[in-house]
Parts: structure tokens; sequence; C-alpha cells
């Protein structure tokens, strides 16, 4: 004699679903939809667009490169823009699609335009290339800064006119002498356009014009002590802040 096998009967649901799978055109339940967090529409950023204030003692001087021929195909390779101030002079490339326009303030404010805002490698580096260039527009008129401050019991820093370990890489290069736990100092090399000094034994002021070199350096001195979060020791950097977790216990 066979025995016959009980199958337990499907939910009312899978049922729904096994019916709906069967209709031609039919749309699935609403639990099988994907579910969306948010149904705002994405917001582009507006940070190419926004204008660039100049200063009076800013001057702005585009050169737009000369066309190079490779073949029968002629290519731009965009323009150089300089911008000089009290504190130095420094240089901005752009894409052949990126130009400077004037505002109808007398020259006070320029806007950075691209040729065709939905074509997205332009839009990628519409905002960028702005950054740069309020970057150095702040750099060439005021300066940048960085202030790292050593937290730890003997952290000690000072500023050297020579190393024993290394070589000046230009002429009156100066060395930052760290002492931070270890069993000999850290020397590192100030960079090319970067003044250091430090007003406190536990702090470093760095000073330059171009806020990429500034910040790069600053990065360099911390990564020799970076912040740890027990006891709270290390380089800190401007305004940095480390959360505290507590203390293992055996």
């Amino acid at each position: 004699m066979a025995t016959s096998r009980c199958c337990p009967r499907p939910s009312h649901a899978l049922q729904h679903v096994f019916r709906t799978s069967l209709r031609p055109n039919a749309s699935p339940p609403t639990f099988l939809l994907p579910a969306f967090f948010s149904t705002t529409a994405p917001t582009l950023s507006k940070i190419g667009r926004a204008p660039l204030s100049l200063p009076p003692e800013v001057n702005f001087t585009v050169t737009r490169a000369q066309p190079h021929r490779s073949g029968s195909s002629s290519a731009q390779t965009g323009s150089t823009v300089e911008i000089a101030g009290p504190k130095g002079k420094l240089a901005v490339h752009m894409p052949a699609y990126m130009s400077l326009v004037d505002n109808d303030d007398g020259g006070k404010t320029k806007t950075l335009a691209v040729l065709d805002a939905e074509v997205r490698a332009q839009r990628e580096m519409w905002g960028t290339v702005r950054a740069y260039l309020a970057n150095h527009i702040l750099g060439v008129s005021e300066g940048h800064t960085a202030i790292l401050r050593l937290v730890g019991v003997g952290y000690r820093a000072t500023i050297e006119a020579s190393a024993i370990t290394k070589q000046p890489a230009y002429p009156g290069q100066k060395f930052v002498s760290l002492k931070v736990g270890y069993s000999h100092p850290i020397e590192l090399g100030v960079p090319e356009g970067v003044t250091a000094s430090t007003p406190q034994p536990t702090r470093i002021l760095l000073e330059g014009v171009e806020k990429e070199v500034v910040m790069q350096f600053a990065a360099e001195i911390r990564q020799w002590r970076k912040p740890e979060p027990y006891k709270g020791k290390g380089i800190f950097v401007n305004d940095e802040t480390i959360k505290l977790k507590a203390k293992k216990i055996k």
C-alpha cells in the first residue's frame, strides 16, 4: 500500500504571488517592491557656480594655452590662471571646457563656468577647480595656517637651523625637531614656502601660501604620534578632538 505525502498548504500571501505571476502585465505586490528611505530628488552641489570674491590687492591673469596639433586633429590643453597677491604668487590649471566670467560688479567677483553642465566629468571638476581658486586667493592675500598641539608628558617641539639625520633640500631649510616619546628626536624638514615656529614648547605654527602644502606637512608631523583614545595623548591639528574610551579593566 503506497503512502501519501501531505504537503502544507501555502499561505495566502504566497497564493497571491502565484496568482499574480500567472497574469500578464501584472504588477508585483507592494511588500515585494524595494523600500526607499527618501523620495526627494537628489540635490547637486552649487560650489562650482558660487562667485569668487577678489580682494583689491589680488591680481588675476588668465593665459590661454595654444592648441597643439596631433596628426590631423587639434586639441586644447586648457588655460592657466595666475593669482598674485602680497603673500606670493600661485597658478591653477583649468581644463579647456572651463572659463572665468566677469560679473557686473566692477570686477570684484568672478564666476567659473563650464561648457556643458550636463556632462558628468565637467560637473565633477567644476567644484574642484573652484575650490582650488578660492584657496589660492585666500593664500596669496592672507595666507593659510595650521596649529599643532602636542599633548603628552614630555612632548616638546623646537625649530632647528640644521639636522643631524637629514641634509637640507634647499638653501636655508629649517627643521622641526620633535620629542614625542621616542629614544631619539624626530627631525622633519620644513617644505619650501612654509614657515614654521613654536610659540610654546607644545605648539607648532605652520604658515604658508598654498593650503595643500601646509596641511600635508601638518599631516606628516601628526603621523608620528596619532591621537590615541585612552589617555588622549598625541599630536592634534587645529580643532581636532577625540572621544576617549573607557579604560580596560582586567
